[in-house]
């Protein structure tokens, strides 16, 4: 559909996304404008990681490392809240993708798809709070309360922040020793399966984990998480997405 662009220019969902009368059609197109995003953001994230692995190959804490690596370190230790700069098991913990069948999911259900007033004003797709000055003050926040919708400048920018949260908040320890233990152990740990480990993201608790794995279910979007499974995405920005069937199609952007 021409209201689907390049991931690289989209800052917002195009205004002909919200014009699809065909509820099916809109959730496909929610599916195609947020996954380049989100392999842009697993690339990133691939890429730091690739960078710690690396550090800690040749560099130890007693040997002096190069000032200029050990900088990028001090930076990456910062922004994933590593206390300890040369903790290189932390780091690896905080350091690592998000399955995609997860993203989707919360994506569609903290933003009604994508139609919700925080995701129109604000690309906020995960209902992330903020207590700093610029923010949207929810109609309905209780007396008392100061927390306000953090307005985001993209839909990338608010799917980085989000895979930020869960790589390095307090509250999702759980989900990122389960997914270290899964990457150890060589299994799958797709988002089915981190859906349990997040009670803590919502008020609902264990009811928004059965919410998250149901849509995941109901979607079939498990079959992102299958290694050589997942549609490929090319240079040109076409896309082969996966049917409801598990059959692929090719999606011109």
């Amino acid at each position: 559909m021409s209201a689907v662009m390049l991931a690289d220019t989209l800052n917002s969902f195009p205004a002909d996304y919200y014009k699809i009368k065909d509820v099916k059609k809109q959730k496909e197109s929610f599916v195609k404008i947020l996954y380049p995003l989100i392999l842009k953001e697993e690339r990133k994230i691939r890429t730091e990681r690739a960078f710690v692995k690396a550090f800690f190959s040749h560099f130890t804490e007693e040997s002096i490392a190069d000032p200029e690596a050990a900088a990028k370190l001090a930076k990456i230790a910062k922004k994933y809240r590593v206390k300890n700069l040369y903790d290189e098991k932390e780091y690896l913990k905080r350091i690592d993708t998000i399955p995609v069948s997860l993203v989707l999911a919360q994506a569609a259900i903290e933003s009604n798809w994508g139609k919700s007033r925080f995701a129109r004003e604000a690309n906020n797709l995960f209902g992330e709070w903020t207590w700093g000055k610029r923010g949207i003050i929810p109609k309905n926040r209780p007396e008392g309360e100061r927390y306000k919708i953090r307005i985001f400048s993209s839909l990338e920018e608010s799917i980085a922040s989000y895979m930020r949260n869960l790589n390095r908040h307090w509250a999702y320890e759980e989900f990122r020793e389960a997914r270290a233990a899964a990457r150890r152990d060589g299994k799958a740990f797709t988002g089915f399966i981190a859906a349990v480990y997040l009670k803590r993201y919502s008020q609902m608790g264990e009811r928004y984990t059965h919410m998250v794995k149901n849509t995941i279910k109901k979607h079939q979007w498990n079959l992102f998480d299958l290694p050589g499974n997942a549609p490929r995405l090319d240079s040109v920005g076409e896309v082969a997405m996966l049917s409801v069937k598990g059959a692929r199609q090719t999606v011109n952007f």
